[in-house]
C-alpha cells in the first residue's frame, strides 16, 4: 500500500518556481521532511516541519524554499522558488504514520531546472 505520494514536480527555467506536494495516505506522525537526491549524490535533507511547526532547511535552499502542511488534508507542501540548476533531484518525502514503527518514502517527483 502506498503510503505517501509525491507530485507538482517538473521541469522549469533557472529562477522559477514549483510547489511539490506529499499527501499521506494517513496522519502524519511529524516530523515529516523533504530529501532529493540528484544522480551519483546520496540523498539529503532539504527541508523538515516538525509538530510544532517549526521548520528547518538546508543552508543550500534557505531563503528560497518553504515547507508548510494541511494537517486536515494529511498533506506537507514544498515551496521553492529562485529555482537553480544546481536544485535538480528527485525530491522525496519521507515521515512515519499513525500507527506504523517506521518511517515511509514516497515514490519521487523529478525536479529538472534547466533552461
Amino acid at each position: 500500500q502506498v503510503q505517501l505520494v509525491e507530485s507538482g514536480g517538473g521541469l522549469v527555467q533557472p529562477g522559477g518556481s514549483l510547489r511539490l506536494s506529499c499527501e499521506a495516505s494517513k496522519t502524519i506522525v511529524y516530523p515529516m521532511g523533504w530529501y532529493r537526491q540528484a544522480p551519483g549524490n546520496q540523498r539529503e535533507l532539504v527541508a523538515l516541519i516538525i509538530r510544532d511547526g517549526s521548520t528547518i532547511y538546508a543552508d543550500s535552499v534557505k531563503g528560497r524554499f518553504t515547507i508548510s502542511r494541511d494537517r486536515a488534508k494529511n498533506t506537507v507542501y514544498l515551496q521553492m522558488n529562485s529555482l537553480k540548476p544546481e536544485d535538480t533531484a528527485v525530491y522525496y518525502c519521507n515521515a512515519r504514520l499513525v500507527g506504523d514503527l517506521t518511517t515511509s518514502w514516497g515514490q519521487g517527483t523529478q525536479v529538472t531546472v534547466s533552461s
